[in-house]
C-alpha cells in the first residue's frame, strides 16, 4: 500500500510538471532557450579550452625549436653527447643537430655553411619556404640571399674551408626573412667528409605544456653542465602570452554567456511565480507545505536545466567543430566528459535561480491571495 502510494505520489507530481509547461509554454520556451544557450556556449567553450591548446602548441611546434643546445665556444659535441641528447629528448620533442662552418668563395668571400638532416630539418622548420630540397649527394639548399653570391644562375659552386675544397650544385632555395637566407645548407654527411667538423648546436622543439617544456629544459640544463642550454624566448614567451590569453578570452566569455542566462532563468521564474501565485495559495490551502511546493518548482527549474542541457551540449559540438574548421582547418574532438561538467552547471545555475521566487513563495498567504488582495 505504501508502494502504490508513493508511486501514485511521484506520477502526480510529473503529471503536475508537464501540465505546467504546457499551460506556460511561453515562459518555458524562454528558460528553456537562455538555458541551451548557455549550454551550448559553456560546451564549445569547454571544448575549444581543451583542444585549441593543444591546435595552439602544434601551430607552435611549426616555428622552430623552442630550446637551443650550444657547445662551449669552439667546441663540437661528441657522438657521446649527441646520443645523450637525443635520449632525454626522446618521446618529449625533437633534437636536430646543427654544424657550421665558415666558408670562402673562389672571390674569398665568407658565407656561412651548415651541416645538417634534411628528413629532420623539415620536421623541425615545415615553415620555411623551400623550392626543393636536397637528394643527392653534394646538393646544397641556399638562402635567397646567399644565392645571389654563389649561383645566381643556378650553376655549381665551389667552397673551400681550411685548404680543402668541395664543389656543390644548388638543389633550392630558402627564405626565412632571417639569417638562413645568407647561408648554405648541405647535408652532414657531406659536410664531416668535407670539414671533419661535428655539430656544435642542437635545435630542440619540446612538446607539450609550458611545464613540459621548462621540465625538459632543466634536465638538459643539469644532464649537460658543459654545454650552454637556454629557451628560443620569442617561441616560448609568446606561446605563452597566446595560450594564456585564449584561456582567459574562453572562460570570460562563458562567464559572461552563463550570467545572462542566469539573469534571464531567474526573470523567468520569478515571473513564472508571480503568475501562478493564485494557484501555489490553493495548494497551500489544501494542505501542501512550503518544502513541497519548492520542490515542485525546483523540480520544474531542474527539468529545463536538463532538456537544455542535451540540447545545448548537441549544439555546443557543432559550434565547436566549425570554428575549429574555419581557424584551424580541423575539427575539434567532441569531448564527453564536458557533458557532465555543463549538466551540473546548468542545473546549479537553475537551482540558484530559484532562490529569488522561493522566497516570494515562502511569503505567499493563502487567505490573502484567495480574497484578491
Amino acid at each position: 500500500m505504501i508502494a502504490n502510494r508513493h508511486g501514485s505520489g511521484v506520477s502526480m507530481y510529473f503529471r503536475m510538471l508537464r501540465r505546467a509547461a504546457q499551460l506556460r509554454k511561453g515562459q518555458a520556451i524562454a528558460a528553456l532557450a537562455a538555458l541551451a544557450v548557455a549550454a551550448a556556449a559553456a560546451t564549445a567553450m569547454l571544448n575549444l579550452y581543451v583542444d585549441v591548446q593543444a591546435k595552439l602548441r602544434r601551430e607552435f611546434r611549426k616555428f622552430g625549436a623552442n630550446i637551443i643546445v650550444e657547445a662551449k665556444a669552439g667546441q663540437s659535441f661528441t657522438s657521446d653527447q649527441l646520443t645523450q641528447v637525443q635520449s632525454i629528448v626522446s618521446g618529449r620533442g625533437l633534437a636536430v643537430p646543427f654544424a657550421f662552418a665558415v666558408a670562402r668563395t673562389d672571390k674569398d668571400q665568407p658565407v656561412v655553411v651548415a651541416g645538417v638532416d634534411f628528413t629532420a630539418v623539415q620536421k623541425l622548420n615545415p615553415w620555411w619556404s623551400v623550392t626543393s630540397w636536397p637528394h643527392d649527394f653534394n646538393q646544397a639548399l641556399i638562402g635567397v640571399r646567399a644565392e645571389q653570391l654563389l649561383s645566381p644562375s643556378g650553376s655549381s659552386f665551389t667552397l673551400r674551408y681550411q685548404g680543402r675544397a668541395v664543389t656543390l650544385s644548388p638543389a633550392g632555395t630558402v627564405t626565412t626573412g632571417a639569417g638562413e637566407d645568407s647561408r648554405v645548407y648541405v647535408s652532414l654527411t657531406d659536410f664531416q667528409r668535407w670539414t671533419a667538423l661535428t655539430p656544435s648546436v642542437i635545435e630542440v622543439s619540446a612538446y607539450g605544456t609550458n611545464l613540459d617544456i621548462a621540465s625538459l629544459l632543466q634536465q638538459l640544463q643539469r644532464e649537460m653542465p658543459t654545454a650552454d642550454v637556454h629557451p628560443v624566448r620569442q617561441i616560448t614567451d609568446g606561446e605563452a602570452n597566446i595560450l594564456g590569453k585564449t584561456r582567459s578570452t574562453l572562460l570570460s566569455s562563458s562567464a559572461f554567456i552563463v550570467v545572462t542566462a542566469a539573469l534571464c532563468v531567474l526573470a523567468t521564474l520569478t515571473g513564472w511565480v508571480v503568475d501562478r501565485r493564485r494557484d501555489f495559495a490553493i495548494m497551500k490551502a489544501l494542505g501542501a507545505s512550503d518544502r513541497l511546493i519548492a520542490l515542485f518548482v525546483a523540480g520544474e527549474a531542474a527539468a529545463l536545466a536538463a532538456v537544455g542541457t542535451v540540447l545545448g551540449y548537441a549544439a555546443g559540438i557543432g559550434i565547436a567543430a566549425l570554428i575549429g574548421r574555419i581557424n584551424f582547418n580541423a575539427p575539434v574532438t567532441p569531448r564527453l566528459s564536458v557533458f557532465p561538467i555543463v549538466l551540473l552547471g546548468s542545473l546549479l545555475v537553475t537551482l540558484i535561480s530559484t532562490l529569488l521566487p522561493l522566497r516570494l513563495l515562502h511569503r505567499i498567504q493563502p487567505a490573502m491571495i484567495l480574497r484578491g488582495e
